[in-house]
């Protein structure tokens, strides 16, 4: 019931009662006095009538209200105060972290509403808090990862600059290894860097993006022979073909659709099996109609099918990787996947283990309109 509606009650008892009950007395005793009258017997009747009769009346009828009033106080108060009293406590349970704490009543009208109001209110305090928890594991799994991917590069370039300072490089070829050297580890952790600097801006879609129009041909042939030079001194064998018609074009961010390539290439040479005789990269640009696919192939040690399906999820690592030396902050695919979606196309994974894995992803090609058409 409303509490409106108990109020009225309430009100309606407690105000119409005794005005009935009076009404009710005085109609009686009139039509008594009445017919005493018409019989003569007034005087005897007054006469013979105690004198506390109307006092004694009176008291009944404040027992009476009193009794009702008892009644509709409790009637009240269980149906408001109780409630109110166990909200409150619920409150406080919220109040000190505990989220699990719930509410339930059969209750309707306000106070129902209220109850569910606090249940609405305390699952998603729950969902929040729970979100909150997964989101801060996965920072210091993130924070563990990147350490790691940092550590490795700065390690690396310390000895070699040690080495330099000391003569260990005291000829022009062991030089020219360490400067390399030194400077392919410094881009490792520029890559990460930026790896970071993005997946800040993922949640937000504060990506920036410059959108261009490019030739597939010349854009993708400049992006294979800078990851050309820095494979080959890794000994890493790139294939390239290109089977688009020449003069196609995209609408891309030439930076990012960049960063995608090379967080594949980077992500495929880190799990390449170097215990096979020759590790190769192979990439492929392929005309789908109205779209491009492009894929690279390694003959890395594959994914298992297991994880397939989750490789571009935010933080997940295979078991490969969990178990290999390379560390990864496992956000490098999450980002890929961003970029490409941005840029209204769409990747997938194609992998079997021990064999090498497969990324494809489509880019709508550029036409055109004409005025007539």
């Amino acid at each position: 019931m409303k509490l409106k509606t108990r109020l009225h009650i309430t009100f309606i008892t407690i105000a119409v009662l005794p005005l009935t009950l009076f009404t009710i007395d005085f109609l009686l005793i009139g039509k008594l006095m009445i017919l005493l009258n018409q019989t003569g017997g007034v005087n005897e009747v007054t006469r013979l009538m105690p004198r506390n009769v109307f006092s004694i009346f009176w008291v009944t009828v404040f027992l009476i209200m009193l009794l009702i009033a008892f009644i509709l106080t409790r009637w009240i108060g269980k149906g408001v105060f109780s409630p109110i009293n166990d909200i409150n406590v619920g409150m406080q349970q919220i109040s000190a972290g505990n989220f699990d704490y719930k509410l339930e009543t059969e209750m309707e009208g306000e106070i129902g509403e209220l109850y569910k109001n606090y249940e609405d209110m305390r699952l998603k305090l729950k969902e929040s808090a729970d979100e909150k928890i997964e989101v801060d594991n996965r920072n210091r799994e993130l924070i563990t990862n990147i350490s790691h991917d940092l550590k490795t590069p700065i390690t690396a370039i310390k000895g070699y600059m040690e080495g330099i300072m000391d003569g260990v490089a005291d000829t022009p070829e062991k030089m020219d290894k360490y400067i390399k050297t030194v400077y392919n580890k410094a881009n490792d952790m520029d890559r990460l860097i930026n790896e970071l600097t993005i997946y800040s801006k993922i949640d937000t879609n504060r990506i920036p993006y410059t959108f261009l129009r490019l030739d597939v041909a010349d854009y993708f042939q400049d992006c294979i022979e800078e990851v050309g030079l820095d494979l080959e001194s890794k000994n890493i064998e790139l294939n390239y073909s290109n089977l688009v018609p020449q003069g196609t074009r995209v609408i891309a961010d030439p930076e990012q659709l960049k960063r995608v390539i090379n967080n594949i290439v980077s992500n495929s040479v880190k799990y390449l099996d170097k215990e096979k005789p020759k590790t190769i990269i192979d990439f492929r640009l392929l005309d789908d109609g109205d779209s491009i696919r492009i894929e690279i192939e390694d003959n890395g040690r594959g994914i298992p099918a297991k994880d397939l399906p989750n490789i571009f999820d935010r933080f997940f690592r295979s078991d490969a990787s969990r178990n290999s030396s390379k560390g990864g902050s496992g956000i490098g695919l999450s980002i890929v996947k961003k970029i490409i979606e941005d840029h209204g196309g769409y990747i997938w994974a194609t992998s079997k283990e021990d064999e090498g894995t497969c990324m494809h992803f489509v880019l709508r090609k550029y036409e055109e309109i004409k005025d007539n058409e």
